[in-house]
């Protein structure tokens, strides 16, 4: 057998998987060079990563949504399971969302992109490995294992992606439609301050602590805490160099959504001083109250009585951005 260039570790119930998977295999079945594991369930991921660490590969590729990524970051995080350190990750756009894959420059057919995968794994890998800041979740104490992720949507925005996710991919429209019909909901219900079944429910108040010198309460329409670089709607997403997490935290008013969606378009978000609209980059975010749950990689999370939801850097991890 020849040197196992990529392991590529694979969900099938991923959304874009249901598809693409017949091809993948193939794919993999021509190139001896991979290692093609599966798992039934995220459950297994922890044993598919145990044997993935005997063959050493170059690179460790996974295919699924954002949440199998979440979770397969969360095992090489606490697992131990690399004693020599983790090979560089790289991720195919295998989900309804791809957050992580497009930050990583791998969008569009996931095929294509692990055949670029696989020429990067055949020569030199530096000009196309980065370092990512990673964000550490943990609910109610420092005693447990975090949960590892790097894009966290909360307040507002945990409402929008659940309506979207339950009220919207359950019709079996593309993902691209659905994307537009709920940003269309949510500005329709920003700018004529209009509730009801068929939108999303209104925000309920919270707290956000940063860097426990600074809080922020009340209601927010957007409250979103990343380490990627480039978001939906969004171009680049530029931090001001204090700390690892970016964080967003739009108030809930009339058109300050609106705004900080044009300023997001026209690359000026954070830039200048937009009234209810707090962009800062912070080592710490602790996060109470509310009734709606926070979304961590597809994962959610709610914050209770004495157990707020703490994030921090969580120690870096090496990627494969697909654009050198």
């Amino acid at each position: 057998m020849e040197h196992v260039r990529i392991a590529l570790l694979s969900n099938p119930r991923s959304t874009g998987n249901i598809a693409q998977l017949p091809r993948i295999r193939e794919y993999c079945a021509e190139h001896p060079d991979i290692f093609h594991y599966e798992v039934d369930e995220v459950a297994q991921i922890g044993n598919a990563l145990k044997m993935i660490a005997r063959i050493k590969p170059t690179i460790l590729v996974i295919n699924g949504g954002d949440g199998t990524v979440q979770a397969a970051l969360t095992e090489v995080h606490n697992g131990g399971h690399f004693a020599d350190g983790a090979p560089p990750l790289a991720v195919l756009p295998s989900g309804k969302t791809n957050l992580i894959a497009l930050d990583l420059g791998a969008e569009g057919d996931p095929i294509a992109a692990l055949e670029k995968l696989t020429e990067i794994a055949a020569r030199d890998l530096s000009p196309h490995l980065v370092a990512k800041e990673l964000i550490a979740l943990r609910h109610g104490g420092d005693d447990q294992l975090p949960v590892i992720g790097m894009f966290l949507g909360g307040a507002g925005l945990a409402d929008i992606m659940l309506y979207c996710r339950h009220k919207l991919y359950p019709t079996g429209l593309p993902n691209g439609i659905c994307h537009v019909l709920t940003a269309i909901a949510v500005l329709f219900q920003n700018i004529f301050g209009m509730r009801g079944s068929y939108l999303p429910p209104a925000p309920s108040e919270m707290g956000i602590g940063i860097d426990r010198e600074r809080r922020l309460t009340g209601r927010f329409s957007l409250l979103l805490v990343t380490t990627l670089d480039k978001l939906l709607l969004s171009r680049d997403l530029e931090g001001n160099g204090k700390g690892g997490l970016k964080v967003i935290a739009v108030e809930e008013k009339r058109f300050t959504l609106l705004r900080a969606i044009a300023a997001s378009l026209r690359g000026k978000l954070g830039k200048k001083p937009l009234d209810g609209v707090h962009v800062t980059e912070s080592d710490e975010v602790s996060i109470e109250g509310g009734m709606s749950p926070v979304i961590l990689d597809g994962e959610m999370f709610s914050a209770s009585e004495g157990r707020p939801i703490l994030l921090r850097k969580a120690q870096p991890l090496s990627f494969v951005k697909i654009a050198a």
